[in-house]
């Protein structure tokens, strides 16, 4: 049988009704929450309940952090130009990167390539090579991050504290001990650790980020349209602004006249 151009497990159409992942989908309706569903799809199989509470919990801790980071001020900006929703969540998500919400991935990644080696061992390589170690340090917690504290309990309160947890904290440890500073485990190393001990491959990670987050953005974007007038997020360029370049100056008489 000839290989066909596009392959798919996701879902398909049999005699004229939708499955996702063999389940007729009309059936799925109102027997599945949205975060079972989406466990779901990722993962191709039914979730149990604590992995549809675990689930839960990560996606109420991505959900919103608000208007300052750079999707925020992204999607609000571009809405302010005179766009719809859609446009303004769309340039949401495309300022999410390495810095903003890649951690998550990175952390994943961190844990799933290291979590059997020896947790000093891999710090110091990281610390001493100039490597940053995703999922920890935040610009305003400095003793904990609440909402990786939380997500932490909540692993532990239904079964999901495994090696990666572990690993995680006690690199939190030894990064104290080896730079005489802490940095805090912060969400996205909490949830990277949490999303390694349900199985989830690290190259999900970004997915996880923007499915927890994009309904912030809409938030955000609506209430851009309905608060605030087009064209609002224009710089004060007197107060706002430092220009850095060329003072005035002329054309050069050789520039001037030219038939091009």
């Amino acid at each position: 049988m000839e290989k066909k151009k596009w392959r798919t497990a996701i879902s398909w159409h049999f005699d004229g009704e939708a499955y996702v992942r063999g389940y007729n989908l009309a059936e799925l309706i109102g027997n599945l929450t949205f975060t079972e569903a989406i466990y779901l799809v990722l993962k191709g199989e039914l979730p149990t309940n604590r992995e549809r509470k675990m689930l839960d919990g990560i996606f109420v801790a991505m959900v919103e952090h608000s208007i300052a980071p750079p999707s925020v001020i992204a999607a609000r900006a571009v809405a302010s130009g005179g766009n719809s929703l859609h446009v303004g969540v769309g340039a949401g998500v495309l300022a999410f990167g390495d810095a903003h919400g890649g951690a998550l991935e990175g952390a994943m990644r961190f844990y799933q390539e290291n979590a059997d080696r020896d947790v000093e061992e891999v710090v110091r390589e990281y610390l001493e090579n100039g490597k940053r170690i995703p999922g920890f340090g935040h610009r305003y917690y400095k003793d904990y991050d609440p909402r990786s504290k939380r997500i932490c309990e909540l692993a532990k309160e239904i079964g999901y504290f495994g090696k990666y947890c572990r690993f995680a904290q006690q690199v939190e440890e030894w990064i104290e001990k080896i730079k005489g500073k802490k940095l805090v485990m912060n969400v996205d190393g909490s949830i990277g650790a949490v999303l390694s001990e349900m199985g989830f491959d690290w190259r999900m990670g970004k997915g996880f980020f923007i499915i927890g987050r994009v309904p912030g953005l809409v938030a955000h974007v609506y209430e851009e349209l309905v608060m605030e007038k087009p064209f609002s997020k224009r710089l004060d360029e007197e107060k706002e602004v430092e220009y850095l370049g060329e003072k005035p100056k002329k054309l050069p008489d050789s520039f001037k006249n030219r038939r091009l």
